[in-house]
């Protein structure tokens, strides 16, 4: 077929986008949420051996491959930002939602870490309570910050993207794609403008290639199997990069800086990478009892990051889900058949009970949020105020 082939009759919804979901890209919003969890889970479970150190066992190893395929995950949330929200108007509402919804989990569990005991890594301090009152602009969810300022340039950059040309768009955002990822990916020192993916820019250049997508498409990732290819290819190659710059490093004492650089969110590899399972999830079909139950909890899936990443969890559940517990082991039998297994198992079961937990959790936050609405809906002020706000989205419209 032309232009993206079949992918594009399987995911181009552009007349009934608003009309039902994606079971595809809501399944992958879901492998990139538990990818979100596992990054999470080995990196402040210290389940992540030092890679400046010698004698690195098979289970030390089995961490970071882990660690290598599922560094695509927040690329892979902007890549479906990009896509959704190129052909989607700004909506004040939709900004005060994700505002309301970011702050309750930054109050509610922040105060809670923080009054039971739970907080560890931070001080509750005047600082916390800032963070926890202003989570966006404190960056309490670095992700979020990015995202909710990307969100706010929506209104310019949508409406430049759907006016742009098929080449005006490659040049764009292969110009940015040069600055922010290429150059650092190929020269062999730290640049001072590198923010290793942890920016709004580099979210904007993801976001711009997600768009693309969705316009004009990607020939070569026409068959499913690309896709995959792309995605595995990309992740071993990080694996294998990382470990040879370790290398490097154990021979020479040199590189130190840049022994993480394949896994950092703006390196080409995780990019590429990315890109690859973002475009072969386009091409899955999802139907019946499975699309439903992946449509109702997809929705869901962003008070998995909101819990689980709080201040006043974030350095504690790991070691409630049996992270100290394989990390000893990983010490003990680090060559062992039996601590790899124990750690590729025991990271399963904590994320699907991180999921699950944030899941319901959220579900439980909708429940209240929509009761507090049907409230508030008496009060004339309130009424007020929604219908200014639904104005505001209508402008935009």
């Amino acid at each position: 077929m032309g232009r993206y082939g079949d992918m594009k009759k399987q995911t181009d919804y552009n007349d009934i986008q608003n009309k039902r979901r994606m079971p595809n890209l809501d399944l992958l919003r879901c492998v990139a949420m538990m990818m979100v969890v596992v990054l999470h889970y080995l990196g402040k479970g210290n389940l992540l051996p030092d890679l400046t150190e010698r004698g690195m066992g098979a289970a030390g190893a089995a961490a970071w491959l882990l660690e290598s395929f599922c560094i695509v995950a927040v690329n892979v949330y902007m890549l479906i930002s990009g896509y959704f929200l190129c052909t989607t108007s700004f909506k004040v509402s939709r900004l005060l939602q994700l505002w309301l919804q970011i702050w309750f989990y930054s109050v509610t569990f922040g105060l809670l870490g923080a009054l039971t005991g739970v907080l560890k890594g931070t001080s509750f301090d005047f600082h916390y309570l800032l963070t926890l009152l202003f989570p966006v602009t404190m960056e309490h969810y670095w992700f979020l910050t990015a995202y909710i300022f990307l969100y706010l340039l929506l209104p310019f950059v949508g409406m430049a993207v759907k006016k742009m040309t098929k080449q005006q768009l490659q040049i764009a955002a292969g110009l940015l794609l040069v600055v922010f990822c290429m150059a650092k990916s190929i020269l062999p020192v730290r640049l001072e403008t590198d923010q290793r993916g942890y920016d709004c820019l580099w979210y904007l250049c993801v976001f711009l290639t997600g768009a693309y997508m969705r316009r004009f498409g990607v020939p070569f990732l026409e068959k499913k199997r690309r896709g995959i290819f792309l995605y595995t290819g990309g992740c071993l190659f990080i694996f294998a990069g990382t470990f040879l710059l370790r290398e490097v490093y154990l021979r020479t004492g040199r590189m130190e800086m840049l022994i993480k650089v394949c896994l950092e969110y703006n390196h080409i590899l995780a990019f590429l990478a990315a890109a690859g399972l973002f475009t072969a999830f386009c091409r899955l079909r999802i139907q019946g009892s499975p699309a439903k139950l992946i449509g109702t909890i997809a929705p869901y899936t962003l008070g998995v990051y909101l819990i689980h990443e709080n201040l006043g969890l974030r350095y504690s559940w790991q070691n409630w889900l049996w992270a100290k517990r394989l990390a000893e082991g990983m010490a003990e039998g680090a060559g062992g058949l039996g601590a790899v297994c124990g750690l590729l198992l025991g990271t399963f079961l904590a994320v699907a009970a991180v999921f699950l937990c944030g899941i319901l959790a959220d579900m439980g936050r909708k429940w209240l949020f929509d009761s507090l609405h049907g409230l508030l809906q008496k009060s004339g002020f309130y009424r007020s105020l929604t219908e200014k706000v639904q104005r505001a989205d209508q402008a935009f419209c």
